[in-house]
């Protein structure tokens, strides 16, 4: 059974920072990706930042600059450094993995910006 285990979210102030992290266990078999989606209520979910085992990475635009996101394949973790937060990046944070045999999702993580 393959298990995503996301930490570090929570209620910060506007131009605080957080530092989420996923760790991956189970079967999954060979690892491709690893990447973070946001979902806001009443909104689609949508990437936030994605990297491969090759270290090549994709952000949202509007996370560019603030946010980084950074893995260790040893391990299975992915961890996203965000900075510099805005109340618009208050959503849901998941996790997901990508293998050759499928796309695995984590349970979720709230962040919340406000003051």
């Amino acid at each position: 059974q393959v298990q995503l285990v996301e930490s570090g979210g929570g209620l910060v102030q506007p131009g605080g920072s957080l530092r989420l992290s996923c760790v991956a266990s189970g079967s999954f078999g060979s690892l491709l990706a690893m990447g973070w989606y946001r979902q806001a209520p009443g909104k689609q979910r949508e990437l936030v930042a994605r990297i491969t085992t090759g270290g090549t990475t994709n952000y949202l635009d509007s996370v560019k600059g603030r946010f980084t996101i950074s893995r260790d394949n040893a391990k299975n973790t992915v961890f996203l450094q965000m900075n510099s937060l805005k109340p618009e990046d208050t959503a849901v944070y998941y996790c997901k993995l990508e293998s050759r045999i499928s796309s695995y999702w984590g349970q979720g993580t709230q962040v919340t910006v406000s003051s």
